[in-house]
């Protein structure tokens, strides 16, 4: 019996394969030749398309939930960003604005101190606070004056307005300045209308003197206007000290006594007028 075999019979698996594949080849053949006639398959596609959009849409919308919540952080994180620097920069601007207010004022008072020191024609130097003490008991200042700038102990100390005080002690580069509103001080003064002397004295307070032991017949009014009278030595006469305001009778009933508006700005201003050429008599600090 030869060992050679002649060619093996085709198995019927192999023939259906066969033949599936040549069925697929020709629907695909004939469904090519029926869309370029028709267009039918391009239409079916079309379809399809806007049957499965909303799917697509769907489907998209975490991711673009995703950029949109992501774009939010980022605006708001700006936006807080500028407004805090917004802020920084009006604070920045009022403060400026302020402090120029503040120097414009300084210059106007500054300018009225000198001011009035040329129209009285008055021998002054211009001395700068740098530090007050205005509580109930002591009402004092401290200037950047002392001996090594000419400085003594009773100089007068004006402002624009009027008297202020006087020096009651000095170091070589500061002096120490006693207010009119100092409860130990007193002031000789007389009524610039009728000339009635009287003595004004302090209270304490930055916005009140004392005016008392008015005579009842004296020619004293509301709101007449106080000067120095020169009396004592201690300052020199015509300085504002300030206006009378409602009289009334004292605990004694013999007398009148009025509140007086100082005309000096004692709470207030950085500079004072020391007036020079005058020979106070000596005060005991």
């Amino acid at each position: 019996m030869s060992s050679l075999a002649g060619p093996s019979a085709p198995r019927p698996g192999e023939i259906a394969g066969v033949l599936r594949l040549l069925a697929f080849l020709l629907a695909a053949a004939a469904l090519m030749v029926l869309d370029y006639r028709g267009g039918w398959l391009r239409a079916i596609r079309m379809q399809t398309e806007m049957l499965v959009q909303p799917l697509w849409h769907v489907a998209g919308l975490p991711a673009r939930v995703g950029v949109t919540l992501r774009e939010s952080a980022v605006s708001r994180g700006q936006l807080i960003d500028d407004n805090a620097k917004l802020r920084q920069t009006l604070l920045l601007t009022e403060a400026r604005n302020a402090r120029l207010r503040t120097v414009a004022a300084e210059n106007t008072r500054l300018r009225g101190l000198l001011d009035s020191a040329e129209r009285g024609r008055l021998d002054v130097q211009l001395a700068g606070v740098i530090d007050i003490d205005l509580a109930s008991n002591r009402q004092r200042l401290v200037l950047d004056a002392g001996r090594s700038s000419g400085v003594r102990v009773g100089q007068p100390v004006i402002d624009a307005g009027g008297l202020m005080g006087q020096v009651i002690s000095i170091t070589p580069n500061t002096a120490t300045v006693l207010l009119l509103t100092d409860p130990d001080h007193a002031v000789p003064v007389m009524v610039a209308r009728s000339g009635v002397r009287l003595m004004v004295y302090g209270t304490g307070r930055t916005d009140a003197l004392l005016l008392t032991d008015i005579p009842l017949s004296a020619d004293v009014r509301e709101g007449d206007e106080l000067l120095t009278s020169g009396l004592g030595g201690r300052f020199p006469p015509g300085f504002a000290v300030g206006r009378v305001g409602a009289l009334r009778a004292d605990d004694s009933r013999a007398f009148l006594e009025a509140d007086v508006k100082p005309a000096a700005q004692l709470d207030r201003g950085r500079d004072v007028l020391l007036l020079r050429g005058y020979a106070p008599a000596k005060v005991t600090p």
